[in-house]
């Protein structure tokens, strides 16, 4: 693991990224960013950082690979603390060891409070559960 990133520093990347993506046409290469989301779909589909991907942390070591050839990865969760885990458990396969890994400092909760930009995902309206209220502490570590 690399350490950890703003959420106001994972915005300007995120923006210098977009603008990079609008100038190419293609042919060009820059950092491939990949967010991951380590919270369940549920939560995900309520709210989640633009551009990121939902792998919850259970299914983490079964999907890693999934991550091979990025050169940046940031792992968020509710608060922070899971996705210190989940970056240094990423950073340890074998295919990852080129990438910078880093957690997002303060998690979701962060990211609302200083940057205010979440995405819900359409289908979180379609289940009956999505808006009761119950708080999201994301997963439990497994060590």
């Amino acid at each position: 693991m690399d350490g950890e990133i703003d959420p106001e520093e994972l915005a300007a990347l995120l923006d210098e990224t977009a603008d990079r993506d609008e100038a190419a046409d293609g042919n060009e290469g820059g950092e491939d960013l990949r967010i991951v989301d380590i919270r369940d779909q549920r939560a995900f589909d309520r709210g989640h950082l633009p551009g990121s991907e939902c792998v919850p942390f259970p299914e983490l070591t079964t999907r890693v690979e999934e991550l091979a050839g990025a050169s940046r990865i940031v792992t968020v969760c509710p608060h922070g603390i899971a996705s210190r885990q989940a970056a240094q458990l990423i950073g340890s396969y074998a295919g990852i060891e080129d990438a910078r890994v880093e957690s997002l400092r303060g998690g979701v909760e962060a990211w609302q409070r200083d940057v205010d930009e979440l995405v819900t995902t359409e289908r979180a309206d379609e289940r009956p559960d999505a808006s009761d209220g119950a708080a999201d502490e994301g997963p439990d570590a497994p060590f």
